[in-house]
This record gives C-alpha cells, structure tokens and sequence, in this order.
C-alpha cells in the first residue's frame, strides 16, 4: 500500500511520449513570442528560392541554396508572344562595383546602338545567379564566334556591399569582376518599374535588347544550356 507499484514498459512508453509532447508544445509558444521579424532580405530569399536559408552565428548573408529544376518553358525562353511589351530600360544611372585592377563601368544606359545587349539582374547571394554567369560568358563569346556579338551586362542587385565585393575579389581573371549595381532605393525603383518586375524578383532574370535598344525579351529565372538554340535564333 505504501509503495507506488512499477511502471509497465508501455506505462513508460506513454508517459515519455506525453512529457516531450509538452515539451514541444512550450517551446513553440516560448521561441514564437521571443522570434525577431524577418528582415525584408531574408524574405526575398525565401521568395526567389523557396526555402529559408540558413544562417550561421555572425555571418553576413546566408548563400541561397538552389532552386528545384524546371520543367520545359510553356511558350520558349522569352514567354511567348507579349512577354516584353511595356517593358522598357530606365534611363536613372545605376551605381558601379568592381574588383582591384578591373575596369571602372560607367553606371549609364547600359545598351550599345547596333548591337543586341543582354542583361542579366543577378545577385552575389543567389546561388542559381553564380552558377549561371560561367554559361553566359560563353555564350557571348560563342556568339560572337558565329558572327552574331552581344554585349553582355549584369546588373547586381545586391544590397550587401562586402558581400558583393567580396564575391567580385574571388572571380578568376576571366569571371565577372566588374558589375552595375542597383543597390535599394530610387535608382532600383525606376529601373524594376521601367522593366514590370516584382518587387522581390525571382533572381536571375534577364533582358535581351535589340540593336534599337528595345526590350525584345524578358525572361525569369536561369538559363540552361539547351536554351542557347532559341538565344542563337533570336540575336542572329
């Protein structure tokens, strides 16, 4: 009578499982009241990824992990008919970075008269956006190889300066090391509404320009290498 009588194995089974219930259930509300408010920067992660990256203790950004490859484009690479219409360059200078010993970008209107120019919007915590400019350094010299040369533009739209600089300092001899940059505030504005893009674009996108600077096609998200065919076609 004076003894509690001996737990069974499935006795104690049940009591863990309804202890770590609880548990769970009070570090939800506790880390729910306690979380600080996503900055808008990490909620432009998650919407041009999908995915929340993870950030480790002091570091500056996290590198967006990649997203899940797509499946054929419905109408092409460029969207189809009216994809580009109303969509315009913005005529507000943008803002230039570079990496020791690299040309200076003057941060003007970037396209040249008589040539395609091809932009690309990309960003130095964009995973998919860094993978990317190896290929489209290729393909702009590989056009100009078949007698069909492009300018080719990017256009950064990074908000962390050390972290872009940092990524521009690691590029080999022949990477990117010299980039527009529209960094937030007006100049960014314009050009994104000039161009009807989201406010949180899903990076990278691209803007191909025809030799009478008019936007000719817009596309969102990467390329792959079987879309240089349609790129080839369209820029000869």
């Amino acid at each position: 009578m004076g003894r509690l009588p001996t737990l069974t194995g499935t006795t104690r089974s049940l009591a863990a499982l309804a202890l770590r219930s609880f548990a769970c259930a009070a570090c939800a509300v506790a880390c729910d009241k306690g979380a600080p408010e996503a900055t808008v920067e990490r909620a432009e992660q998650v919407i041009a990824t999908g995915s929340m990256p993870t950030v480790a203790p002091g570091a500056p950004d996290a590198q967006v992990t990649a997203p899940p490859a797509r499946g054929p484009r419905a109408h092409g690479l460029c969207g189809g008919d009216g994809n580009a219409q109303g969509r315009t360059l913005s005529k507000v200078a943008t803002s230039h970075a570079e990496a020791a010993g690299a040309p200076v970008l003057a941060g003007t209107r970037p396209t040249r008269r008589g040539r395609w120019t091809w932009i690309n919007f990309w960003a130095a915590w964009c995973k998919p956006c860094k993978e990317e400019i190896p290929r489209l350094l290729g393909w702009r010299d590989r056009l100009a190889s078949a007698q069909s040369p492009i300018s080719l533009v990017f256009v950064s739209l990074d908000d962390d300066a050390r972290q872009l600089d940092a990524f521009l300092e690691q590029q080999p001899a022949d990477g990117l090391r010299s980039t527009l940059w529209l960094p937030d505030g007006r100049a960014r504005n314009a050009w994104m509404t000039s161009l009807r893009m989201k406010s949180a674009p899903e990076l990278p996108e691209h803007a191909l320009v025809d030799p009478e600077g008019h936007v000719r096609c817009f596309i969102e998200g990467a390329v792959e290498d079987g879309d240089y065919a349609e790129i080839a076609a369209l820029v000869r």
